[in-house]
């Protein structure tokens, strides 16, 4: 639960300074990128000098690109200067998911965020684990700032609102998500233009990637788990983006009667862990971020992921460990 004394904390710095580098988590999803654009965008409205920063070369997910991350400024490396700005990184509950962690040498390092598992790596923390997205958190931060929101920033706060709650779907769906939503499309937000772009503009590659997945899927412990993976050459062969692989988690979550989804892929680089695991639960009762963290992992109690240069098998064998090993676990 969030404090008036965090929100106050951290509007203060961003009242007081004037120099600002925004980021956020690698693989970035709708609320990293919605989040990480609303918070330059309202910075730059302050009157701010503010940067977005992701490092390295990973192209954004396709779906987003309506957002204009790119063409708003976001750069690609650090900065020379960053020692001399305040780092604010939103939505990342961890230092280690930075796309680099030498971005935490600046002169402050606030962090914003909702996942309850948050590290509190800042020198300013404001997390808010009961919040629906870290853009619904943002929009508090907004409040207290006095800021106007601007269509722009409304429609990027949307997208992080509208992913994270599964198209208000998810039990993170709260009362104030659906007043917040009201409030974004009051200020000019288009609820038809996020949705089409996200949702309805499936490049035909992920189709196929898609595919892919759904022929190496299998059911474990009675049903209640449910297992794909995809590896390097899939990618190359259908002629998809790594970030294709966003959102096929959430096709093996629908599976009638299963608890937990686990996407499994190879990485297409090798400068990094051999493979990144994807948990969805389709229940609160199974706390998926517990299993994540056994491997240094984390994220939500309902959405996370690991990185584990394990074999396929051990990775496999291990979430079905981890999920029987669960307290709310009953055979």
């Amino acid at each position: 639960m969030t404090t008036k004394t965090d929100l106050a904390a951290v509007a203060d710095v961003l009242r007081t300074h004037d120099r600002f580098l925004v980021t956020s988590h690698e693989n970035p999803d709708g609320d990293a990128l919605g989040s990480l654009l609303a918070m330059h965008l309202a910075l730059v409205e302050l009157g701010k000098d503010s940067v977005m920063v992701l490092v390295g070369e990973t192209p954004l997910p396709a779906e987003y690109g309506f957002l204009g991350v790119a063409g708003a400024g976001l750069i690609r490396a650090i900065p020379g200067d960053q020692s001399s700005r305040v780092l604010v990184a939103v939505d990342c509950a961890q230092a280690t998911r930075l796309t680099d962690e030498r971005l935490l040498d600046a002169a402050v390092v606030v962090n914003i965020d909702h996942h309850h598992d948050n590290t509190r790596f800042g020198a300013v923390n404001l997390v808010v684990a009961d919040a629906s997205s870290t853009a619904e958190v943002l929009a508090d931060v907004f409040g207290e700032l006095g800021l106007a929101l601007t269509p722009a920033i409304a429609e990027a706060l949307y997208t992080g609102l509208v992913t994270d709650t599964g198209r208000f779907q998810y039990s993170n769906t709260t009362s104030r998500a659906l007043h917040l939503a009201a409030e974004l499309v009051e200020a000019r937000a288009d609820p038809q233009r996020v949705f089409q772009a996200v949702y309805e503009s499936m490049p035909f590659p992920k189709l196929r990637l898609l595919a892919r997945a759904l022929e190496r899927t299998s059911l474990h412990v009675d049903g209640r788990v449910v297992i794909a993976y995809l590896v390097r050459d899939d990618f190359a062969d259908v002629g998809a983006l790594e970030s294709y692989s966003e959102g096929i988690i959430d096709v093996l979550r629908a599976v009638e009667g299963v608890e937990l989804a686990a996407l499994i892929r190879e990485q297409t680089r090798d400068d990094g862990p051999t493979r990144k695991a994807s948990l969805r639960s389709s229940t609160e009762r199974v706390d998926v971020s517990a299993i994540a963290r056994k491997c240094d992992g984390g994220g939500h109690r309902q959405a996370a992921g690991f990185s584990s240069d394990l074999p396929l098998d051990e990775v496999i064998a291990f979430i079905v460990a981890e999920f029987t090993a669960l307290p709310v676990f009953t055979a």
